[in-house]
């Protein structure tokens, strides 16, 4: 005996004080189930995450992945779009008219991807009314399908470079320069292949310290081989681990701090701290096996014409290698090593007329941005594709190593000295940047 199906929503009958009567239909009349979704608002919606993940995935910050999603929302015919954005994970609600759709979505590889986040921005700023779901989809799957734009080589080539101009900032000398260099490469080389492995970041990030401080101390200990003690130059080897300081975290993280999103802007900065610690540990065991002490060099004299020249050209061969590193296209990254050598040389000049690291730096930063926001839509490239390269060459890596450092050798003076000295300069950082933006962007400048 076969007894019918009821389905959802029967018809009742009937008038009011009356029995009334229930009507079923046949199983084979049940509707398919796409009938009853919002199919063109499902699609809507996937659309539109799907281009915050790509977005958060290239490296950017909350502010910059929300205006993304709801450039796209607009073009598409969304309503009104919200997420909620942090480290790895975005929630997001979709609206039209009087439905809604919430999807969440995570992004596992973290990175910096300059060019893909280029093109994304220019994706959605080219975006307009009307635009179709499958308009949108056909322009991620080529963004997405982008490969990097520099081989391995090349890219451990970058971090030496920068890794070296980096020594001469911090007072190294000829020997320095090269040891640092040649430490940075192979430890870059290893990083990124341990990356595209998809091994662990803070595992990766110990082991590519590891490498590069005994490269570094390999060639010390060839060196004094050769020209006898007292000419290792260990101190320099800090330097040669400085390019896995998280700069693009340290800074984004800052800013959306200063935009009011702390969900997003504690994470990064939590999560920059602990690969400062990862490299910091690797630093101090091997530091602490071989018996060295990350001091700081003293400066070489030199005339100030040739100080300012070889200051210029250490800041801008520094943030083109960052720039670079961060896969940036050529032109963007000599837009970035321009403003970079001109903030960073009035940062280093100001320090030595006597003003304190963080207000010189806060300085400095003031006009990396001010700067930026001429240049950057000159070169049609996204803002912080060319301020953050730029300010990472200001990044106090070596003194929050030396922090890490003193605090795993219980050396509480040099722990607080430096761990204050690099807080306060990652603060000046923000508050310049910040400054910059709320005078050259009314979406900072004003709360919407």
């Amino acid at each position: 005996m076969s007894v019918p199906a009821v389905v959802p929503g029967p018809r009742v009958t009937g008038t009011p004080g009356m029995m009334t009567s229930v009507t079923t239909r046949p199983a084979g009349d049940l509707p398919h189930e796409d009938s009853l979704e919002p199919v063109a608002l499902i699609r809507q919606s996937g659309t539109v995450l799907r281009t915050g993940r790509d977005m958060l995935a290239a490296g950017t910050g909350s502010f910059r992945v929300k205006t993304a999603m709801q450039q796209v929302a607009r073009a598409v015919g969304l309503d009104r779009h919200e997420a909620h954005v942090t480290l790895t994970e975005i929630t997001a609600t979709s609206h039209r008219g009087p439905i809604f759709r919430t999807e969440v979505t995570e992004a596992r590889r973290i990175g910096v991807d300059a060019n893909r986040l280029a093109e994304l921005t220019r994706m959605c700023d080219a975006l307009q009314p009307g635009t179709t779901v499958d308009d949108v989809d056909r322009e991620l799957d080529r963004i997405e399908a982008l490969r990097a734009l520099y081989p391995p080589l090349l890219n451990a080539l970058f971090a030496a470079v920068a890794c070296g101009a980096f020594a001469y900032l911090n007072n190294g000398g000829p020997i320095e320069v090269l040891g640092v260099a040649l430490a940075a490469g192979l430890g870059q080389a290893v990083r990124r292949a341990m990356l595209h492995r998809a091994i662990n970041q803070f595992g990766t990030t110990m082991v590519a310290a590891a490498v590069a401080s005994l490269v570094y101390l390999g060639f010390a200990v060839a060196l004094e081989a050769v020209v006898g003690p007292g000419a290792s130059h260990q101190a320099g080897y800090v330097s040669a681990v400085l390019f896995l300081v998280p700069g693009f975290a340290l800074v984004t993280g800052a800013l959306d701090l200063a935009k009011l999103d702390f969900s997003a802007g504690i994470a990064r900065t939590v999560y920059a701290n602990v690969i400062l610690v990862s490299a910091g540990v690797s630093v101090w065991a091997v530091s602490w096996v071989a018996g060295l002490h990350p001091a700081a060099l003293p400066p070489v004299p030199a005339p100030l014409a040739v100080e300012l020249a070889l200051r210029a050209v250490a800041s801008g061969l520094g943030v083109l290698g960052f720039a670079l590193l961060f896969n940036s296209p050529v032109r963007m990254a000599l837009g970035a090593a321009g403003i970079g050598a001109v903030a960073n040389v009035l940062r280093l000049q100001l320090v030595d007329a006597g003003l304190a690291v963080q207000a010189a730096t806060m300085i400095a930063t003031l006009v990396v941005g001010l700067l930026a926001a001429w240049v950057a839509p000159r070169l049609r490239v996204p803002r912080i594709t060319v301020s953050v390269p730029a300010v990472v060459i200001m990044v106090p890596g070596a003194a929050a190593y030396r922090a890490v450092v003193g605090l795993n050798d219980g050396d509480a003076g040099t722990t607080f000295a430096a761990g204050a000295q690099a807080l306060f300069v990652v603060v000046s950082i923000a508050v310049g940047l910040a400054a910059a933006r709320m005078l050259t962007d009314r979406d900072w400048a004003y709360e919407r």
